[in-house]
């Protein structure tokens, strides 16, 4: 069962952290965590994918006034059935994604926004805790 879990007037700043642990389920397609002013204005969309007949890859792209950008694709290390640790860290102009094995996802802050006041996590992943230091 995919979920959705939303936050909207947060506030979040460059040296922020967003820290989501939770378990990626066994049958796995997507799940995704956007930051962001809103649905339509995304600066972060944080995209793993486990299409077995696709490639394997996290997307990484923004959504400004509705439109996406180009896609950004590396390789997807984490597994279906899999508790995870994620950390997103806000630097101001980029975005790192801190996932479990010590890799990282490295995503320029394209709307050049300060401020994201918008969290969304959703997808074949189950939230267990969610935490902004």
């Amino acid at each position: 069962m995919s979920m959705v879990f939303k936050l909207k007037n947060v506030a979040l700043k460059p040296g922020d952290q967003l820290k989501v642990k939770g378990l990626i389920l066994h049958d796995a397609n997507r799940f995704r965590i956007d930051l962001g002013r809103d649905a339509n204005d995304l600066a972060l969309h944080f995209n793993p994918r486990f299409n077995d007949d696709e490639d394997e890859s996290i997307v990484c792209n923004s959504k400004l006034e509705g439109c996406w950008g180009s896609e950004e694709r590396q390789h997807n290390p984490l597994q279906r059935g899999s508790e995870v640790k994620i950390v997103v860290k806000l630097t101001g102009e980029m975005f790192t994604v801190e996932l479990p094995g010590g890799e990282e996802v490295h995503f320029c802050n394209r709307d050049t926004r300060d401020v994201m006041s918008y969290v969304s996590i959703s997808g074949d992943f189950r939230l267990k805790s969610f935490k902004i230091y």
